[in-house]
């Protein structure tokens, strides 16, 4: 039974939205994230980084989460961002390269991730709970919501588009040609339609945002033990969400790139392989992998197809049957040495839906010696494995959309 709640988001006005929102900071190369620092005064980037207005970019802690906090009422406090009068919910849409996600923007309860309504698919870090539970106490605000999925559901699809017929609140293009558009939900009719709609759902899974999701738990916990009137109802026990069905995720795979054969040859290293796969050498025809326990691999200036040999492996559970974790027991954990796939430097992790001769590229420049490749996750893959209790492996997933910070605001502590 999942539980979501209005809330009054502090948002940019209308006809500046375009110019605040923007992409999560870490994802900006550093000459264009100058750049928008440069020419842009009104993009949120002004917010996460306050040292800019200091020329100072080491700024960091709790100073930094202070300065992030000051910047964010110097941006109210000049009319950037307005709050809501009434607590509402957001329709929010996406449309990116010809592929349009439209859900509901909403507050969603900390208790539901304790009482495991709200499910989890890949571990999170401590160091890096702490470090955003830290930023969130001291900011008081959470400007990028957790990417939420549910099962496609009627009776919510129909209010969604009831309102996708009505002018947005929002409607602009990016600079990499996405549009954006969101609508106001504030009808108490409405709200408590979807309010009932989403108790029906027994189970919300976290596609993308989990180190937020994580931390803004810890931080209720710990108001809540601060608190001597703590009723469960304050904002602190909520965190802002963006809840989109299942089948509109678009989910990719992560290709795995490592630096050495750990003393092998490639000779000896496709022997090694040969135990649990049958090997086809495809020299330079780009190979992409069209089932489950296929790979491709590229190695020594050739891509190989890598077949699973099942009579060699054993499937065990539901996670045993993971492509990835196929690859970690197989290839990377025995014949590679990599112990820790999350922390070992030997590898690396990427997406690159643009270039499909990732693979290639970065072992011919020399960064690395071997790449693999393989199939993406589905969506049934993930929730029968979190079903099951289980934890996916790191970097299984590459998830869309992502979200773009600031086009609503959650303040935690008001």
């Amino acid at each position: 039974m999942a539980k979501i709640k209005p809330f009054k988001a502090v948002r940019p006005t209308r006809d500046k939205v375009a110019l605040v929102s923007s992409k999560s900071y870490e994802t900006y190369p550093e000459n264009e994230l100058n750049a928008k620092l440069a020419f842009n005064p009104f993009t949120f980037l002004h917010v996460v980084n306050p040292g800019y207005k200091y020329h100072i970019q080491d700024v960091t802690g709790e100073k930094r989460f202070k300065l992030v906090h000051n910047r964010y009422l110097e941006f109210k406090e000049a009319n950037v961002f307005t709050q809501d009068e009434t607590p509402s919910l957001y329709v929010y849409q996406k449309i990116s390269s010809g592929k349009s996600f439209s859900g509901i923007i909403a507050a969603t309860s900390t208790e539901d991730y304790h009482n495991n309504v709200i499910k989890i698919h890949e571990r999170t870090l401590r160091k890096r709970e702490l470090l955003f539970e830290n930023y969130l106490k001291n900011t008081g605000f959470n400007a990028e919501p957790v990417l939420l999925t549910y099962p496609d559901n009627d009776e919510i699809e129909t209010i969604i588009k009831k309102y996708q017929k009505e002018r947005a609140e929002y409607e602009f293009t990016t600079s990499d040609k996405d549009l954006h558009l969101l609508w106001l939900i504030n009808s108490p009719s409405d709200i408590e339609s979807l309010t009932q709609a989403f108790k029906k759902i027994e189970t919300l899974y976290i596609a993308d945002g989990h180190h937020r999701t994580t931390s803004s738990c810890i931080l209720a916990k710990n108001l809540a033990k601060e608190n001597p009137n703590h009723t469960g109802k304050e904002d602190y026990n909520f965190f802002m969400s963006y809840l989109l069905p299942e089948s509109q995720l678009s989910i990719y795979e992560f290709n795995r790139f490592v630096k050495d054969l750990n003393g092998l040859t490639p000779d000896e290293f496709l022997i090694e392989l040969d135990t649990y796969f049958r090997i086809e050498k495809r020299g330079q025809e780009l190979y992409k992998p069209r089932e489950k326990h296929h790979f491709s691999m590229y190695l020594n200036g050739d891509f190989y197809a890598l077949y699973l040999r099942k009579s060699a492996y054993e499937f065990t559970d539901e996670l045993s049957e993971l492509d990835a974790e196929i690859l970690f027991r197989t290839v990377l954990k025995p014949i590679l040495g990599i112990e820790d796939i999350r922390d070992d430097s030997k590898i690396i992790y990427s997406q690159d839906k643009s270039d499909s001769l990732e693979l290639k590229t970065k072992v011919d420049n020399g960064e690395f010696i071997v790449s693999f490749g393989m199939m993406p996750t589905s969506i049934h893959e993930i929730k029968t494995i979190v079903d099951k209790g289980l934890v996916m492996p790191p970097k299984t997933t590459y998830i869309e959309p992502k979200l773009r910070s600031a086009l609503t605001i959650y303040e935690i502590l008001s």
